[in-house]
C-alpha cells in the first residue's frame, strides 16, 4: 500500500478527475489497491457515488432475491440458500464453475458456498462504492473480473475467499476433493496458471497429494500454497526452498518428493516434466 502522502496525492487527483468526493474517492482508491486507473474506471463504470439511501435500496434488492423456500429456512428474511444464490449468479452473468464465482461471494462478503446473508449483501456492496443498481453491479462484477490477473494482492483476497465459502462448520479445513477442484478454479484458470517452461505445477502438486495426502487442506496449507505457487513461478528449480524455510511440512515433503521424481531441476523424470 502507498505511504500516506502518495495516497492523499492520488484521493486529489482521482477527485480532480471525477469531481467525487474524497470519501468515494478514498473508497474506490482502496477498492482497486491505489491503482488510479483502475479507480477511476470503477467509478465511472458504477454510474456515479453512493447516495445516502444506499442501505434502503440494497436492503430491497436483496429482498428481491429471497424467495419463499429461503423464508422457511429464515422466516427473518435475512439469507438466501443456494438456489436464490445460482439464481443471483445468473443475474450477475457469473460463471459458478470458475474463479467467477468466488469474484462475486468475495464482494457479497459471502462465509458459505450455499447462503449469502442479508448483511454481507449490503456492507460488501456498500464498501464497492457503487450504485444500487443491478446494472451497475453487473458492470463493477466485470471489472473486478478483469483486474483479478493484474493486481496480485487481490487474486490473493479471492483466493482466500474461497477457503472461507469452501469449509463446512464447524470444520476447520476443506476436504481434500474440495480443495483439489477449487485449486484448478483458482490456480488452473486463464488469470493464474499455476505452470512454467518445463513443469504443470498444478498437476504436480495434485498428482502428489493424491498420492501422498490423506488429510483436509486447513488454512494454513491453504495460503501458503499460493505463496509456493508464486515462488515456483519465479524459479522453477525450486532453489528458493531450504529445509529451514518456514513451509508447511506438506510443502517441505512434496518438494523433496519432486526431488525423488526429478521435478523442478535441470531433468525430469516419470513424465512429470511435460505438459498435462
Amino acid at each position: 500500500m502507498p505511504s500516506t502522502t502518495t495516497q492523499r496525492k492520488l484521493v486529489s487527483q482521482f477527485v480532480a478527475v471525477t469531481n467525487a468526493t474524497k470519501e468515494n474517492a478514498q473508497r474506490y482508491l482502496k477498492n482497486a489497491n491505489f491503482d488510479l486507473d483502475t479507480a477511476v474506471n470503477l467509478y465511472f463504470n458504477s454510474s456515479g457515488p453512493v447516495d445516502e439511501q444506499t442501505n434502503e435500496k440494497l436492503g430491497q434488492m436483496f429482498d428481491g432475491l429471497v424467495t419463499d423456500e429461503d423464508r422457511q429456512a429464515d422466516p427473518q428474511g435475512n439469507s438466501i440458500g443456494a438456489q436464490s444464490m445460482e439464481d443471483y449468479m445468473k443475474l450477475l452473468g457469473i460463471d459458478m464453475t470458475g474463479y467467477e464465482f468466488f469474484v462475486a461471494l468475495d464482494i457479497v462478503q459471502a462465509n458459505s458456498f450455499a447462503q449469502i446473508t442479508r448483511s454481507g449483501f449490503v456492507e460488501g456492496w456498500k464498501e464497492s462504492g457503487v450504485q444500487p443498481d443491478m446494472s451497475a453491479h453487473k458492470r463493477h462484477v466485470r471489472g473486478c473480473i478483469d483486474r483479478l490477473p493484474k493486481d496480485p494482492a487481490y487474486f490473493k483476497a479471492v483466493y482466500r475467499r474461497a477457503f472461507l465459502v469452501g469449509k463446512e462448520a464447524p470444520q476447520k479445513a476443506l476436504e481434500k476433493e474440495t480443495a483439489l477442484v477449487f485449486w484448478d478454479m483458482l490456480l488452473g484458470s486463464k488469470v493464474y496458471r499455476w505452470q512454467t517452461k518445463n513443469v504443470n505445477w498444478l498437476e504436480t502438486w495434485k498428482s502428489y497429494l493424491e498420492e501422498k495426502w490423506g488429510r483436509g487442506v486447513n488454512k494454513d496449507m491453504w495460503n501458503q500454497t499460493l505463496e509456493f505457487a508464486n515462488r515456483t513461478l519465479e524459479d522453477e528449480t525450486l532453489g528458493f526452498w531450504s529445509e529451514d524455510g518456514a513451509w508447511p511440512g506438506v510443502i517441505d515433503d512434496f518438494v523433496l518428493w519432486c526431488r525423488e521424481h526429478g521435478i523442478g531441476g535441470s531433468k525430469s523424470t516419470d513424465g512429470m516434466e511435460v505438459d498435462y
